[in-house]
């Protein structure tokens, strides 16, 4: 088959240990077909067991853990190239899986059943790789948990808003979800912007009229810490 073709040769273009992996991509052959999932799509939920480890070859899948109050904190997104810590994590562990994944848009993925992902961890190169994930994602979540724990949400939000351009199509609650808290308090925070003169709020956009005033509030995100 073509390699330009061949979703074999993408994937292992994206992820090069698995040109090492047994058993092999090709001697797994249709039982690995990729998947043509949707914008939208739940591929895994929290407390759920974990059916297989994600590779994906095209679109983004963002992992979110919520909150019992329902508010959710997404935690990082799973782009070409880049696996998935929660997955990995919960099949280290053979427990639940701690977040939820769902794609932002039309994707293409390689689910790899649990127990080809526990033989491949036998080659060096990919459990090499996937501990590599594992201090990245360690990386990054750190510096979340101190955005959550440590900066002010009206810092965050200011910060939020910035490297969008004037016009901002986004919803209340779309902002909330991303910076881990309830739509009230972000609907309180940009009421109070509007007032300071700093943005104009429509339906289900933001205007940013006083972008300075944004980034020197968001600027104090650092020396918040």
């Amino acid at each position: 088959m073509n390699s330009s073709t061949d979703p074999r040769a993408k994937f292992i273009a994206l992820y090069p240990a698995l040109a090492q992996v047994q058993p092999s991509l090709a001697e797994l052959g249709a039982a690995l077909a990729p998947m043509q999932v949707p914008a939208g799509a739940v591929l895994f939920s929290e407390n759920a067991p974990c059916q297989g480890f994600p590779l994906v070859l095209e679109g983004e899948v963002k992992v979110s853990r919520s909150s019992g109050d329902g508010r959710a904190l997404e935690l990082y997104r799973v782009v070409p190239g880049e696996l998935c810590l929660v997955s990995s994590a919960c099949l280290f562990r053979t427990q639940p899986m701690s977040a939820h994944g769902m794609t932002t848009k039309a994707s293409t993925l390689l689910l790899i059943p649990a127990e080809v992902f526990r033989r491949w961890l036998e080659t060096p190169a990919f459990r090499n790789e996937v501990l590599g994930l594992f201090a990245e994602r360690m990386a990054d979540l750190t510096s979340l948990v101190d955005a959550v724990a440590f900066h002010k949400l009206d810092q965050r939000l200011a910060a939020a808003l910035l490297g969008h351009g004037q016009l901002l199509a986004v919803s209340h609650q779309t902002l909330a979800d991303e910076l881990g808290t309830v739509r009230e308090m972000v609907t309180r925070l940009l009421r109070r912007f509007e007032r300071e003169g700093w943005v104009s709020l429509g339906r289900e956009q933001i205007q940013i009229v006083n972008g300075p005033a944004l980034r020197a509030l968001a600027a104090t995100l650092g020396a918040a810490a």
